[in-house]
């Protein structure tokens, strides 16, 4: 049997996916399923602009949206105006549209315009399911698994009386929601995103006053856990990794130690050292990094779906009791805006959440509450 398990946790708004393995986790996804990635969806697509400049073109997509093709993926020789089957092959990022490719399509499917989506691509289940044959998925909410077993079968699915993430899977993805993780032995790890690259930063804490072999330990932790969270934060594009002291020789030495941690991510490739004497890295993009789905800080759509999520499970912990939220303006508004996170909560409870407008609570200091009575 598979000493691995694809954990899905289901809540109002949100779907968090992980790989737990050994009593760590492997592989952690955050998916707000009202707004999905896109990522492997199908469309037909209708060339828009030819761009010799960049090797490729601009492509109308369903609902104005705009994705560019590279010549190279199959947009060479195709004239403007023409139609196309197309898969997303890069969530959009920053104001530009998705990266597409040129695909083959099902018998079932259409072959020209106009631009519309014809097919999803697979969720982070589904895609962690295909990817781990033999692990079994974990799931606690009825209508996921329904889901889930009608597209994997019955065999690989158990349906879990009690929430599918315990204490230890939420502290790891709480984690991955902060910029600084402790390391073995002392010292942490600082991460920073920033538009153009993505810092890292080791700080060895109380390890600096200690002997040099204690300072060498940090930074060696540091490289292996650097790999890992670049991996698990879905981290992509320039990244820069910046020791604790050393010499621009010393940390040359460690480069063989940085490639082996990040050789089990086929998407990294480590570059080298920089003049600074920083760890050069890049990392292919595919889905959005976690920070880009969850804010950076915390957004107030994030901390309001944290706030239904802790609701949820105080409705599930006193049946029958009408609960409210009382959260800032622009925490309600979020909650307000993505479409099925209210409703959701309002099927799985029972009562609908009542939101409460207290503008002295800032974002992240959301109350749960009893309701107070209506008044008849």
């Amino acid at each position: 049997m598979s000493d691995a398990s694809i954990l899905v946790s289901t809540s109002p708004g949100e779907r968090r996916v992980a790989l737990w393995r050994d009593g760590a986790l492997q592989a952690a996804f955050i998916e707000r399923p009202s707004r999905p990635d896109g990522v492997g969806d199908i469309h037909i697509g209708r060339i828009a602009a030819r761009m010799p400049a960049l090797s490729g073109a601009f492509v109308a997509l369903e609902g104005g949206v705009s994705g560019f093709l590279p010549d190279a993926q199959g947009g060479e020789g195709r004239h403007e105006g023409s139609f196309l089957p197309l898969r997303v092959t890069r969530a959009a990022q920053g104001g530009k549209g998705p990266r597409l490719a040129g695909t083959g399509l099902p018998k079932d499917l259409p072959r020209e315009g106009p631009p519309r989506l014809l097919r999803h691509g697979p969720d982070a289940a589904l895609r962690l399911a295909a990817a781990h044959p033999s692990a079994p998925i974990l799931s606690d909410h009825p209508g996921e698994a329904a889901r889930l077993r009608q597209a994997l079968g019955p065999d690989r699915l158990r349906l879990l009386p009690h929430p599918a993430f315990d204490e230890a899977v939420e502290a790891e993805f709480d984690q991955l929601a902060s910029p600084e993780v402790p390391l073995p032995g002392g010292g942490r790890l600082l991460i920073h995103p920033t538009p153009a690259l993505t810092a890292l930063d080791v700080d060895t804490g109380a390890a600096a006053g200690r002997d040099s072999g204690a300072h060498r330990a940090v930074n060696a932790a540091a490289l292996a856990e650097a790999a890992r969270q670049i991996r698990l934060r879905h981290l992509a594009g320039p990244i820069l990794l910046d020791l604790a002291g050393g010499s621009a020789k010393s940390r040359a030495a460690l480069l063989p130690a940085l490639r082996s941690a990040a050789s089990g991510d086929p998407l990294l490739r480590v570059v080298g050292l920089t003049g600074l004497g920083l760890m050069e890295m890049v990392r292919t993009r595919i889905h959005p990094p976690l920070h880009e789905v969850l804010g950076h800080p915390l957004s107030p759509l994030a901390h309001g779906l944290a706030a239904l999520r802790q609701a949820m499970r105080e409705a599930a912990s006193r049946p029958g009791s009408a609960l409210s939220l009382r959260a800032h303006p622009r925490v309600l508004a979020a909650l307000r805006e993505l479409p099925g996170a209210l409703e959701h909560f309002s099927a799985q409870a029972a009562h609908p959440i009542s939101l409460v407008t207290d503008p002295a609570l800032a974002p992240g200091e959301e109350v749960i509450e009893d309701a107070l009575p209506r008044a008849r």
